[in-house]
């Protein structure tokens, strides 16, 4: 057959500038590595919420969370963390209330549910809180457990009948919180924007501590995070 050598290097040209253009675009995916004394956890932050990718990112790099204190752990459900009052914080202190004097609009994505092992944002209740606005700079990593297709139905037609805009699972999101399990009933209330992609066996460890009345741990859970690359 014959080839036109200068059509195939134009050809050649237009692709390559093509696979150029699309890896300018394509987004990147932000991990983050938060080190604890029960082990190295690594995230990666959802492109699909960038308010708080990019907030989380920016926390990261001016190490702003660093000697925070997971400050809250209950069992089956989630270990928070990222108060700034809990540096230093003094044994049995009331932890929980501190940010950085600015909140992050909600960012509310129907595929992204709280399955066991997201990053998720915590916030002010809905009493002061009506346009759910995440917090500054505190956030947890859901433990959650297991729920059957009916415990989950039977929860949504509860929720349901509190909104305007119904939630509804799709079939491979009711299996996730069958088999891998999660908080279905945080669903839509509060910003998932990121999932652990090593280290899910710490969240566990951590969520198993000895804590007080207030959730608190008894011994201190301090973080450092940073960027790392893909």
């Amino acid at each position: 057959m014959f080839i036109n050598k200068k059509n195939s290097i134009s050809v050649l040209f237009v692709l390559l500038m093509s696979l150029f253009s699309f890896a300018q675009k394509a987004p990147k995916t932000s991990l983050i590595l938060i080190s604890t004394s029960f082990g190295d956890i690594k995230i990666s932050l959802y492109n699909e919420t960038p308010k708080h990718r990019d907030n989380f990112i920016k926390l990261v790099k001016e190490g702003t969370l660093d000697g925070t204190l997971f400050h809250r752990v209950i069992k089956d459900f989630m270990i928070q963390g990222g108060d700034p009052d809990s540096k230093n914080a003094v044994a049995g202190a009331t932890l929980g209330e501190g940010g950085l004097g600015y909140t992050i609009p909600a960012e509310f994505v129907p595929s992204l549910i709280h399955k066991k092992g997201v990053l998720a944002a915590a916030r002010e209740g809905d009493a002061v809180n009506p346009e759910k606005a995440s917090s500054s700079c505190q956030f947890y990593l859901v433990q959650g457990r297991k729920f059957t297709r009916e415990e989950i139905d039977k929860m949504l037609k509860g929720k349901n009948a509190r909104r305007d805009a119904k939630i509804t699972y799709t079939d491979e999101q009711y299996k996730t919180y069958e088999t891998i399990g999660g908080t279905p009933h945080l669903d839509m209330d509060y910003t998932v924007f990121g999932e652990v992609i090593e280290g899910l066996d710490v969240i566990d460890k951590i969520a198993d501590v000895k804590k007080d009345k207030r959730d608190r741990p008894l011994e201190d859970i301090k973080m450092t995070l940073k960027i790392v690359k893909k």
